[in-house]
């Protein structure tokens, strides 16, 4: 991973017990395959991107038709996915996460089956509502492991997959289309799909096999370890009550940052989405070509996210983090609306706009384990990111409406990146003291 958790997984066995010790064991334990199923997750929700010029061709879709079919991911998905969580806390992690990874793996692959518009829509919603809280699980999940001293580095450590996700699932995407296209009688666009979903049942399995649900369940653990882990998480929730769903939604400040993540989420789905469609109207390119340069916003997001991750523990000052982030990303979008028809200033403001949306993503979620914890924070945090994935239903049907309208991007861009300043200046001036509150180890 990097060096925040670097050492060998066995390295606490030598010595006396540790927090950092512990905590590098558990990571190492759990957030290898943690990352390699959210890095399948993202590319999940991104695929359809790289897929939208061989599928509007083959297919016939118009711009509002791809952007309607692309929220209907989020439409499924923020419908079940508070339920979702709910039953997470209730049967565990394991089983529940296991579930989501083989049920959308499947439902993934079934794209290749489409043949009309209500074809698209239909498959986009199931695979939405199959992948629903499965994102806010796996946040939930690392609330239970990792105390909240450690929660930036490790949260960026999950979305950093994403970063991969778009930095290796780019190039992959356009190879896969441009090198798989008519073999087997399947376009491009269907091999890609496939792709995305059949690892997903492996990963399910290997999920049931690999986590635990709670740290008094790891056998890996010894009970000095599990004992020290256990009282450090206890440490940093003694200011939390344990919250219902409905008493977590009172909490001061729990419905401020929903909005925030609701802003911030136009953008990282601005960038997900239309990213590739700018690159190949500046550029011209092959879909190889689109590809490797849709990689570059990832690139300097992963980087982003490992840098603020560490930045922000050593501060706790979570706030600031998130708003300099979408400040960022504000600058990107603007540079990018002003310099839509030139690759080489595109390329720069998308590399700005990766830095900025992408590492506000995990920044983001240090705050929501600030205020609640037990069933409130299982139900809470599914809560928050759904109210954050309206704006992946906003964002693609905007873009696409204004592109439609105008034959252009560049209104739309710059609208996101006025909600991104939006976004800052609620960060900065609008938290209540809860959240404010340093989570510097103490």
């Amino acid at each position: 991973m990097t060096a925040a958790l670097s050492g060998s997984p066995a390295a606490v066995e030598a010595g006396a017990v540790t927090e950092n010790a512990v905590v590098r064991k558990v990571a190492w334990r759990l957030m290898p395959l943690i990352m390699i199923c959210y890095m399948f997750a993202f590319f999940d929700r991104i695929n359809i991107s790289f897929a939208k010029f061989q599928l509007q061709s083959d297919l016939g879709f118009s711009n509002v038709a791809y952007g309607l079919g692309a929220s209907m991911f989020v439409i499924g998905y923020v419908i079940f996915e508070v339920p979702s969580n709910l039953f997470l806390y209730r049967v565990g992690a394991r089983r529940w996460i296991a579930r989501i990874m083989i049920s959308w793996g499947i439902a993934t692959a079934l794209m290749i089956v489409i043949r009309s518009e209500w074809h698209f829509y239909a498959l986009r919603f199931l695979i939405g509502a199959m992948e629903a809280g499965f994102a806010p699980g796996i946040l939930y999940y690392l609330t239970i492991w990792f105390p909240a001293s450690h929660r930036g580095r490790i949260t960026s450590f999950m979305f950093v997959a994403s970063a991969f996700s778009g930095i290796v699932g780019a190039p992959v995407a356009g190879l896969i289309l441009g090198g798989l296209n008519g073999v087997g009688g399947l376009a491009g666009w269907q091999w890609l799909f496939l792709a995305g979903g059949l690892p997903c049942l492996v990963l399910g399995l290997l999920v049931l096999m690999r986590l635990d649900d709670r740290i008094s369940d790891a056998r890996w653990l010894s009970e000095p370890e599990k004992a020290l882990l256990s009282s450090r998480i206890a440490h940093h929730n003694r200011e939390i009550g344990d919250h219902s769903l409905l008493g977590a939604i009172r909490q001061p400040g729990f419905l401020m940052i929903g909005l925030i993540y609701f802003l911030l989420q136009i953008g990282s789905y601005g960038l997900n989405f239309w990213g590739p469609d700018l690159i190949k109207t500046a550029s011209g390119g092959q879909a190889a070509a689109v590809g490797f340069l849709t990689a570059i916003p990832y690139i300097c997001g992963a980087i982003s996210m490992v840098v603020i991750g560490r930045l922000s523990d050593a501060s706790g000052e979570r706030p600031k983090f998130v708003a300099g982030l979408a400040v960022a990303a504000a600058l990107g979008f603007f540079g990018a609306g002003m310099f839509d028809k030139h690759i080489v200033p595109l390329m720069v403001a998308l590399a700005l706009l990766g830095a900025g949306i992408v590492a506000s993503i995990p920044t983001f979620w240090t705050l929501p384990a600030k205020l609640v914890t037990g069933v409130g924070a299982a139900g809470g945090i599914a809560l928050i990111n759904t109210l954050g994935q309206f704006g992946g239903i906003v964002s693609p049907v905007m873009v696409g409406w204004v592109k439609d309208l105008t034959g252009s991007t560049t209104p739309a861009l710059y609208g996101i990146g006025v909600l991104c300043l939006v976004a800052a200046g609620l960060a900065l001036f609008a938290m209540p003291a809860s959240l404010r509150r340093s989570d510097r180890a103490v």
